[in-house]
């Protein structure tokens, strides 16, 4: 619950965050909007000023001061606007139409301004012809005023009413694309936990061309690969434990004969407890160097091969002196890694070769470059698998039905991690002139002629 509380909450602050700057541009438009509305701007764009100035001006100059004072009261009458035009001196030209008042209302008058029923403006005009400069006072009463600014702001207030409801719109996709992959990578992760982890949960979102599709791709790829480990290592407990039965079920029975047999039969008996307490050593030596593959190594460091190959030559003569073994590497040949793991790894394909060559051939040891690759490859000379058997011979405790010497199944397992931890793979096949060969393919950037 308190994962999908903080997910509400990244919802909420991601989506109030974008509304929030989208509110305040267009409250910046509104103040500026606002701003505009002063004396500069509505002399410049209301009706009963607009050019007032100008037309006065051309008729005092042409036809004199009855006809300008004519001019005045026309348009008083047609705009509801008093006007008063004064010269340079503060001297009026004409009687204008501001209706007679004593000295004392003007200055009144000029205290109490926003009391009044007008709103009062003031304009320069410079004539073009005589070069003199005139002053316009303007009284604009407020209800007309204000039914032209309503008039005037309506469309403007309305394109930001809509641009906020679509730009709240476009936040609130824009929040959801960016929640619900979090969510959908949240409940992916809680399968993971709970080892219940499908790929095709995330397979939409791997597709997006974004950090979100980039991270879902990631985070695919190592479920993938824990959920791997998790079935594997579950596979292993149920191998194990079926394999484990057979030699403890041998030794109790084993056990029980000797508790009840006479002391010359309990000589004939021991050998066989000794024999099956090796197996048992020998199993339980195996699963924990397979478990072992897991584990981090270390730091790798430079591998001598032909040394190594040496030593696992002169160990398989002492545990098979009737069988010969051929190894052909090049010289000076090193490879980066650890190598105990490689160790283990060949000494099982060179011990799985053993159980299954005729003692007339040799067992074939060689190395090669090829394809930006290092390939170690291991053949023998036995009856070789089944086609169907291949894919599954590196899979721990399957034992082949031509595999009739002892053994566990995890020697070419282990191999198969120590190719998996060096960076490679382990290629197992059928030789075409007969026998079984085991090729290990390690990267060329861990190898060194």
């Amino acid at each position: 619950m308190s994962g999908e509380r903080e997910l509400r909450s990244l919802f909420w602050r991601i989506l109030a965050t974008l509304w929030l700057a989208i509110a305040l541009v267009a409250g910046l438009s509104t103040l500026l909007g606002y701003a505009l509305q002063q004396d500069a701007w509505i002399l410049d764009r209301y009706p009963g000023v607009q050019s007032l100035a100008q037309n006065w001006t051309q008729v005092y100059e042409q036809e004199g001061e009855e006809a300008a004072q004519r001019f005045l009261e026309r348009h008083k009458r047609r705009f509801r606007i008093e006007t008063q035009v004064l010269d340079s001196n503060g001297h009026p030209i004409v009687s204008g139409t501001f209706p007679a008042r004593s000295a004392a209302f003007e200055k009144h008058e000029q205290k109490n301004e926003r009391r009044l029923p007008w709103r009062r403006l003031t304009e320069d005009y410079t004539s073009p012809t005589t070069g003199e400069t005139y002053l316009f006072i303007y009284r604009i009463p407020h209800p007309d005023l204000f039914a032209w600014q309503r008039e005037t702001m309506l469309w403007p207030f309305s394109a930001v009413v809509i641009a906020l409801v679509v730009l709240t719109l476009f936040s609130l996709l824009l929040t959801l694309s960016i929640t619900r992959p979090l969510d959908r990578l949240r409940n992916a992760v809680h399968d993971l936990g709970r080892t219940a982890y499908q790929q095709t949960s995330l397979a939409r979102l791997a597709r997006r061309r974004d950090e979100l599709g980039l991270l879902a791709r990631d985070f695919n790829r190592m479920g993938e690969r824990l959920q791997n480990l998790i079935d594997s290592q579950r596979q292993l407990l149920r191998d194990v434990s079926h394999e484990l039965r057979s030699p403890l079920a041998r030794l109790r029975i084993a056990l029980a004969l000797a508790e009840r047999a006479a002391p010359e039969e309990r000589e004939r008996i021991w050998p066989r407890l000794t024999q099956e307490c090796d197996r048992l050593e020998a199993l339980i030596s195996e699963i924990l160097t397979l478990a072992r593959m897991d584990a981090d190594p270390g730091a790798a460091r430079p591998i001598a091969l032909d040394e190594l190959l040496k030593q696992l030559q002169s160990h398989a003569q002492l545990s098979a002196p009737e069988q010969q073994i051929q190894i052909q590497v090049p010289e000076h040949l090193s490879l980066y890694g650890w190598p105990d793991m490689l160790e283990r790894a060949l000494d099982n394909l060179v011990r799985n070769a053993l159980r299954f060559n005729p003692a007339d051939h040799p067992i074939e040891i060689s190395g090669h470059i090829r394809d930006h690759q290092l390939e170690l490859s291991v053949r023998d000379h036995g009856p070789g698998a089944t086609e169907t058997e291949l894919p599954q011979l590196s899979t721990p405790f399957f034992r082949g039905a031509k595999q009739t010497a002892p053994g566990h199944g995890l020697g070419l397992a282990i191999a198969r991690r120590s190719a998996e931890r060096h960076g490679g793979t382990l290629q197992l096949s059928n030789h075409p002139e007969g026998g079984f060969i085991a090729t290990l393919r390690l990267p060329l950037a861990n190898a060194a002629p």
